[in-house]
C-alpha cells in the first residue's frame, strides 16, 4: 500500500483516512478529478489532513498475502498517521475498515461506511454473482494466474462495459457538450476502469468464502488476526451512506449495518443519495451533499467517546 497523503491550511486537525476498496479499481475513486473528488469534498467541508490508502495490484511474491496481511498494513498506515484517526471505508473498503475498528478500537475515532457490504444476507448483484459461482471456479481464477487473480480477466468475468451514460450517470453531470472537459473525464475514466487492479489469490478466496459466501462478519464469526470480531463491541461513532440505486451494495444491505453494532442511537447517522454505487464516490452532486454533511459530522462535538468506551 502507498499512503498518500493530502494536507492544506495548518493540517492540525483530527486526521482522516479513507480506506479505498482492494477489489477491482484503484484508489483514484477517491480523488477522480476536480468536482469529482472525495478529497476535495473533505478539504472544501473544513477537513485539512486526509490520507487515502493507496492499495498495490499483486504481483507473484504477493500471491499468499490474506486480509490479514491487508489489516496489518493499515495498522502501519494509522501508526504513522497518528492515532486516534477518522476511518472512511468506501465499498469493499468498508468491510476491512469496520473489522479495523472492531480489532483495535483505541485506535480509531468515527467511523464513516459508504456503499460497504457488511451483512450479505441482505442479497445485491454483488453477492449474487458470487453466490451462483461455485467455490471451485473461483479457485480456478486464482490457477489460471499461478496465484494472482489477474484484474484484466476479471473485468472480461464479470463483463460489466461502462458507456457514456453510465459515466454520466457516476460523475452526475452532462459530458456531451463536446468540451475538452468533458472529453478529459471521458478519457479518464475509461483509463480508470482499464486499469485493473490484480489481487493476491489467497485474499481473493479469502473474501469471496469468508466476506460474501459464509457472511462471516455480520454472523460474528470472522476471526482478524487472532481475535474473532463482535460487531456489537463496535461503539463509537458511525455514519452510514448508502445508494438509492445501488444495485452493488442496496440501500437495505448498506443500513442493515446499524443493527450489529454497539453504538448508541445518538451517534449512529444514516444518508441516502439518490445515485448508484460510484455516484456515492465520484458524483459531483453526493461530494456537494452527503459528503460535506458527512465532513460537518466529523468535526462535530458529539461526545466523549473514550469515556463511553471505558464505562461501556
Amino acid at each position: 500500500m502507498r499512503l498518500r497523503q493530502f494536507l492544506q491550511g495548518k493540517a492540525e486537525q483530527q486526521p482522516v483516512l479513507v480506506c479505498a476498496p482492494y477489489a477491482l479499481h484503484g484508489a483514484e475513486i477517491a480523488d477522480f478529478a476536480p468536482g469529482h473528488s472525495l478529497v476535495e469534498a473533505l478539504h472544501k467541508g473544513g477537513i485539512d489532513r486526509v490520507y487515502v490508502s493507496d492499495w498495490c495490484s499483486a504481483t507473484p511474491e504477493m500471491r499468499h498475502l490474506s486480509i490479514d496481511n491487508y489489516l496489518a498494513d493499515l495498522n502501519v498506515a494509522i501508526d504513522e498517521i497518528g492515532a486516534p484517526v477518522d476511518l472512511v471505508g468506501l465499498c469493499q473498503g468498508g468491510w476491512l475498515s469496520l473489522i479495523y475498528a472492531a480489532r483495535f478500537p483505541g485506535k480509531v475515532r468515527r467511523l464513516v461506511l459508504a456503499g460497504a457490504p457488511v451483512d450479505v444476507s441482505k442479497p445485491s448483484e454483488l453477492s449474487k454473482m458470487v453466490a451462483a459461482l461455485p467455490q471451485p471456479a473461483f479457485e480456478q481464477m486464482v490457477r489460471q494466474g499461478d496465484g494472482v487473480v489477474s484484474g484484466e480477466h476479471m473485468l472480461r468475468f464479470w463483463n460489466i462495459p461502462f458507456s457514456q451514460h453510465d459515466v454520466e450517470t457516476a460523475l452526475q453531470r452532462d459530458l456531451g457538450d463536446g468540451s475538452d472537459e468533458a472529453q478529459m473525464l471521458l478519457d479518464r475514466f475509461e483509463r480508470w476502469d482499464r486499469a485493473a487492479l490484480d489481487l493476491p489469490g489467497t485474499y481473493y478466496l479469502e473474501v469471496t468464502e469468508r466476506v460474501f459466501r459464509k457472511n462471516q462478519i455480520a454472523r460474528g464469526r470472522f476471526v482478524a488476526l487472532g481475535r474473532k470480531i463482535d460487531l456489537a463491541e463496535v461503539r463509537l461513532p458511525v455514519f452510514l451512506l448508502a445508494g438509492e440505486s445501488d444495485i452493488v451494495v442496496p440501500r437495505n444491505q448498506a443500513f442493515a449495518t446499524a443493527r450489529l453494532l454497539g453504538t448508541q442511537p445518538a451517534w449512529l447517522e444514516r444518508a441516502c443519495e439518490p445515485c448508484g454505487h460510484l455516484g456515492l464516490f465520484m458524483g459531483s452532486k453526493a461530494l456537494s451533499h452527503s459528503w460535506r454533511r458527512i465532513a460537518r459530522w466529523l468535526q462535530a462535538d458529539i461526545g466523549d467517546v473514550a469515556g463511553a468506551r471505558i464505562s461501556a
